[in-house]
């Protein structure tokens, strides 16, 4: 499925799964991403990631793990722009860890907001019910889009916050919200498409 929208500045986006062939626009997104935004993201200011975690990202297969990119499409080579995950517990199935990460030119137009919807549709698709959250205390963006999207805290081990987000409840949110007018298309997609 792709879903064709647009962030609040007016970008033309398209999101779609995650495929294996994505590495090149994985490893570029990655590298684009500041030396903070690394940090706040993989826990670590790693220019490029291992091959086994870059592996472990691309290893989408719809079911144990869901995964949604955002593209440029109007710029040369499609570039990616942000990406989502969700990979269901080997433990509880009805739950996944979350998470996200948005190019440092493309933060605070929506993005992050969207790809969370995709993702949650996904996720409530395939039977899941929660997801879990894992945080760094300072990374502010994350922790106001967790709690926005009805993060409850779990607890918290050496500066990282552990939130449970309730699928039905965030995305119950994220249809009534009118600050980012491109979520209304990824619902209208969504639901002609699984109509």
């Amino acid at each position: 499925m792709i879903v064709h929208t647009q962030l609040n500045d007016g970008t033309p986006i398209c999101i779609r799964e995650v495929r294996g062939d994505d590495e090149a626009r994985l490893r570029k997104g990655i590298a684009e991403l500041s030396q903070r935004s690394r940090y706040l993201r993989f826990f670590s200011g790693m220019r490029e990631p291992p091959q086994n975690v870059l592996n472990a990202l691309l290893d989408v297969d719809g079911h144990e793990h869901m995964a949604w990119g955002a593209l440029a499409e109007e710029l040369p080579g499609d570039p990616a722009l942000g990406i989502v995950h969700a990979f269901r517990d080997k433990d509880d199935r009805k739950v996944a860890e979350f998470s996200i990460g948005v190019i440092d030119a493309y933060h605070g137009k929506g993005l992050a907001r969207i790809l969370t919807a995709m993702l949650l549709l996904d996720c409530e698709r395939e039977g899941l019910d929660t997801l879990g959250v894992h945080v760094l205390a300072e990374n502010e963006a994350a922790l106001s889009l967790t709690r926005s999207l009805g993060g409850e805290y779990a607890g918290q081990d050496r500066g990282v916050m552990h939130f449970t987000i309730a699928i039905p409840q965030a995305l119950s949110v994220l249809r009534a919200e009118k600050d980012v007018p491109g979520l209304a298309d990824v619902f209208a997609q969504w639901e002609q498409r699984e109509g």
